[in-house]
């Protein structure tokens, strides 16, 4: 895959994960919805320093968007890459969906588990 989409497949990423639009993106780095699409799809070429108000905008640095090996990582990982699969194949609002059942299940489980072992003696406590 060449660079440009890379980059805008990882631009994409970030601004699902913050949940927002190609246009608000748009809005916060002084671009436009159109141009964001373009960069997105990798069908035009970014200067630096329009990339860095978008990496500003989505609350990360520019070399986050070059960082390819892990995506090389997840695809080693069949399980992760399974879960990948079946995501890709659902409406984005079923991916949404599932999205916040897994956080919300994983942060249930941590803060469960936190209260639990507040019960449960460390190995220098006696029974």
């Amino acid at each position: 895959m060449e660079t440009t989409k890379l980059i805008g497949a990882k631009i994409r990423q970030f601004r699902k994960l913050l949940g927002i639009t190609q246009e608000q993106l748009a809005e916060a780095s002084d671009s436009t919805g159109s141009y964001i699409g373009k960069l997105e799809r990798g069908e035009v070429n970014v200067q630096i320093k329009t990339l860095e108000k978008i990496a500003e905008a989505l609350d990360t640095n520019v070399f986050a968007f070059f960082d390819f090996d892990s995506y090389e990582e997840l695809k080693s990982q069949p399980w992760i890459w399974g879960c990948i699969h079946i995501l890709s194949q659902q409406s984005e609002a079923e991916q949404n969906k599932a999205y916040h059942i897994l956080k919300e299940l994983f942060t249930s489980s941590e803060s469960e588990l936190l209260e639990n072992n507040s019960d449960t003696p460390n190995a220098h406590e006696e029974f």
